[in-house]
């Protein structure tokens, strides 16, 4: 690991606390942040130029549907665990490139495996969620995947840009993300031990401010150019994107699901396998053809007029069947 500058043990950079709303009803949770003032923070700081850079595409992710039904309790177990997924293919990747990098002098300073890495917690939750023969069961989706292939590229070809996916994806799990974690826990009845929740369990972090603090700390010892800077606020308005687009995912196929729950048809996908094999769900989601025979068959069975024309045809060809054995 290279050197980096040592922070004045007296200056305390600027934290965010999270600022919640009142819990229950429509208003949910919120994910806003406040910042303490800091006189010594320059604005041409990594730390400052992330923060600033990145608000407008922070404000629009936290505003997709999908993340605003999650903040009011409205998500259902079956997109949750297709989130967790998503999420287990996205740290693979991540951890992947970060493990691949530890070493290079533009990363090495923010490696924090013991502290950070995700992806053990994610397949205790995949465990919890699937069972033992998870890996079977699941697959990733089309955005995950469009998510997942660019970080194998940075972290292979620009690995400078690595930094950009780590700063969005794990600062905000140990800020708003504690949020998501207490929202699901209640909306879902999971467990008060925290499974299906692992992801959000940091064991190894005692204080995450303090924590926070250090990473900013490492992102502003790094040395880079200005070009190459500007290069990773970029990335991570990149990152944001990819997220969204994983969020409107997910949303379309929640929106299946509760067209589903309303119309009392067909059955609710097990949110087991790739959605996309079912001709029904990829129907709805604009991809495919019309009609899954099997789903369209149980559904029309559960339909009082048909089972009346069922229960009539069953007793006529029994009647049948009696005459025949006379």
């Amino acid at each position: 690991m290279n050197s980096l500058r040592v922070p004045n043990p007296h200056h305390r950079p600027a934290m965010p606390s999270l600022v919640e709303s009142s819990e229950g009803g429509d208003e949910g949770e919120s994910l806003r942040y406040e910042e303490m003032e800091d006189d010594n923070v320059s604005p041409t700081d990594l730390s400052e130029l992330l923060k600033d850079g990145t608000k407008e595409s922070h404000d629009r992710a936290e505003n997709t549907q999908f993340v605003k039904d999650f903040l009011k309790g409205r998500i259902k177990k079956e997109l949750f665990k297709l989130a967790t997924v998503a999420l287990y293919f996205t740290y693979s990747a991540l951890e992947e490139e970060m493990d691949r990098n530890k070493d290079n002098p533009v990363f090495a300073p923010l490696y924090f495996p013991l502290e950070l890495h995700r992806k053990e917690a994610l397949i205790k939750d995949m465990k919890y969620f699937y069972g033992e023969d998870w890996k079977e069961k699941i697959q990733c989706s089309e955005a995950t995947q469009h998510y997942v292939d660019r970080i194998h590229h940075v972290g292979q070809h620009e690995p400078e840009l690595l930094v950009a996916h780590a700063y969005t994806r794990y600062m905000g799990d140990l800020s708003g993300g504690q949020v998501l974690k207490k929202v699901a826990q209640r909306a879902l009845k999971l467990p008060s031990t925290d499974e299906g929740i692992q992801f959000y369990v940091f064991e190894n972090v005692s204080n995450a401010q303090q924590f926070k603090q250090l990473y900013r700390a490492r992102l502003n010892a790094l040395d880079l150019d200005k070009s190459c800077k500007e290069r990773i606020v970029e990335e991570a308005n990149r990152a944001f994107r990819f997220n969204m687009q994983v969020f409107d995912e997910l949303d379309k196929i929640g929106k299946s699901l509760t067209e589903e729950a309303q119309e009392g048809g067909l059955p609710v996908h097990d949110g087991r396998g790739d959605l996309r094999k079912c001709p029904y769900y990829a129907d709805k989601l604009g991809k495919a053809a019309p009609g899954c025979p099997y789903h369209a068959a149980v559904a029309m069975a559960k339909q009082p007029l048909v089972q009346l024309i069922l229960a009539a045809c069953v007793a006529v060809a029994a009647g049948a069947a009696a005459w025949y054995m006379m």
